[in-house]
């Protein structure tokens, strides 16, 4: 379940980000300088962030995905995000190394749920009266296969807000080399609800960063 605070820009810890080893560099700038990520950087609409290292280093060591699920042969480096105005929408860049695998040199299906929740749950937030919810229901079609050591993007768009509610949909396909078309790997759809104790997930959020 997400539970996870909308954050401002991330200039401040953006360049925080330090590759581990040689190949976590060249995954770094293979994702930086990808054609995806040039165009969303263009746009003004967008705002790039690295959410993962807005968490503080005590609270990130026990968070599942930014911290025991983070390094060489796994999320080996943090995901670049981009935001639109409004939570309409929200892309994700990452790499999965083979190391988060469910059978042999395939990614396992619960960590593409997990992205999905914390990707659809960041999408929409911003459009929510205090920024803040949890997850009511994730729905997932797994379409094929992920292959490990893959780049993928994470796509959302917030396609109904009703006062604490927001209904959101996503996919996460493969981030594509050259002419390429992406694929679709997995698909999913979700509901966040803003609980009437919101302000605590707002105190939460800022102790954890």
């Amino acid at each position: 379940m997400a539970v996870v605070k909308a954050n401002q820009d991330d200039e401040m810890v953006f360049g925080i980000s330090q590759p581990a080893d040689e190949t976590s560099l060249e995954i770094e700038q293979y994702i930086n300088e990808h054609p995806v990520a040039l165009t969303l950087r263009a746009n003004p609409d967008f705002t790039e962030s690295r959410p993962t290292l807005k968490l503080s280093k005590v609270f990130r060591a026990h968070n599942l995905t930014a911290g025991v699920l983070a390094g060489p042969g796994k999320i080996a480096v943090p995901p670049i995000t981009w935001s639109e105005k409004g939570g309409k929408s929200f892309v994700a860049l990452s790499y999965l190394g083979p190391d988060l695998c469910g059978h042999p040199g395939v990614i396992h299906g619960g960590l593409l749920a997990t992205m999905l929740d914390e990707g659809l749950a960041r999408c929409c937030f911003p459009a929510l009266p205090n920024k803040a919810g949890v997850t009511a229901n994730l729905n997932i079609t797994y379409r094929k296969p992920t292959p490990a050591g893959s780049f993928v993007a994470l796509r959302a768009k917030t396609v109904k807000v009703e006062g604490r509610k927001a209904w959101v949909e996503g996919h996460i396909e493969t981030l594509p080399k050259g002419d390429e078309e992406p694929v679709v790997l997995v698909e999913a759809s979700a509901l966040f609800i803003e609980p009437r104790q919101a302000w605590l997930l707002s105190k939460l959020s800022q102790q954890t960063q």
